[in-house]
């Protein structure tokens, strides 16, 4: 089967049941952790515990693997496997001895011969895949390794990109949320909505939820949105720590620019960037007891789940003691900021500067 999107990979899932392979993946990882869900339900049933063998994709082993292929469905139709987070471009965290290609050919190797009653799902919610756009199939394709494990789950099932929509697209399905809810609301004003919650999916349905509630039958306006819906962090935050977790420098202290130009705001800086660290501290410990980002959510009560997403997002790309290096030193600059009298942008510039020569 060849490339889907998750409308029609659910649509395909109702009409013919699960498929034996399926790779899901993309930058709107609500909606990859949906299809999972509901590719689970079809395949397990209610007997998630006994028919369903979550693997971790970071510490995969092909034997493992290949073995618990082959198992025998224990009280359901099928034998599910979820293997969570293996990226072809680093399979292992520790490399040493290893290649990339020859990791890959062995996980190949483990699927080339799944049998009919057994489903096995590649998903990917902690890492970003690179993609491209193609002129010739007027779509974005993956521009890395990932691509190989990609095309052969197209091949013998089926593959899966979940992207972030579109600001009319997010406009146009808030307006219909509102709708079914028997309230109303204009396109541009569902737009405002959007761009507020920086198109995270799970804070969307909240404040619709909200604003519905207190609306009623009575139409939506830009006012009571600007009243009542909470506006998300400044998407610097967020640009600055994945810039530095990737080790790019000029976008760092692009970031950090246009956080310091907010004179109103420069004392809430250092509390943000410290509070992006910390999350993706979380999610990096999460991912190696393997926890999900549902997990992640309801142990520290994250309100908005965008800031799970993208600490599991970008947590891939540090080390854990990577990652405990740079909070150590975001904390002797809040202390130094507390303690002196130091100009404050010459101080976090700095804390960039420790932070981006930090090694994995």
């Amino acid at each position: 089967m060849p490339y889907m999107n998750a409308k029609a990979a659910a649509a395909e899932l109702k009409k013919s049941g699960p498929a034996n392979l399926y790779y899901i993946y993309g930058q709107n990882v609500t909606d990859v952790e949906k299809l999972t869900k509901l590719i689970v339900r079809a395949a397990a049933g209610e007997n998630e515990e006994f028919a369903l063998t979550k693997l971790n994709g970071r510490e995969l082993s092909f034997t493992e693997l290949s073995d618990t292929i082959q198992m025998m469905p224990m009280m359901s139709d099928y034998n599910c496997i979820l293997v969570n987070d293996y990226n072809c471009e680093r399979p292992r965290d520790d490399m040493r001895g290893y290649t990339a290609e020859d990791l890959n050919k062995k996980l190949l190797e483990a699927i080339k011969d799944i049998p009919p009653m057994t489903v096995v799902i590649f998903n990917v919610t902690g890492f970003e895949i690179k993609t491209k756009y193609d002129k010739k199939s007027g779509s974005q394709v993956i521009n890395d390794k990932n691509k190989k494990l990609a095309d052969f789950a197209a091949k013998n099932g089926i593959t899966v990109e979940c992207p972030v929509k579109t600001p009319e697209a997010a406009a146009k399905d808030i307006a219909a949320a509102v709708s079914a809810r028997g309230s109303a609301i204009s396109l541009e004003n569902a737009r405002l909505i959007n761009e507020l919650c920086l198109s995270d999916p799970l804070a969307i349905k909240n404040e619709v939820d909200k604003l519905c509630a207190y609306s009623g039958s009575r139409e939506i306006d830009r006012e009571t949105i600007l009243s009542m819906v909470h506006h998300q962090s400044n998407p610097n935050v967020f640009r600055l720590a994945n810039a530095v977790a990737a080790s790019r420098r000029a976008e760092a202290f692009e970031a950090l620019g246009e956080l310091m130009s907010d004179k109103d705001n420069r004392g809430t800086v250092l509390f943000n960037i410290t509070a992006s660290f910390i999350d993706m501290y979380r999610a990096a410990c999460a991912k190696k007891t393997m926890r999900t980002q549902e997990d992640m959510t309801a142990d520290f009560g994250y309100k908005w789940g965008f800031k799970v997403g993208n600490a599991f997002r970008d947590s891939s790309r540090m080390s854990i003691k990577r990652l405990r290096s740079c909070i150590v030193i975001l904390r002797d600059t809040a202390a130094k900021l507390n303690s002196t009298s130091a100009d404050e942008k010459i101080v976090l510039e700095q804390m960039i500067t420790r932070m981006l020569m930090t090694a994995n």
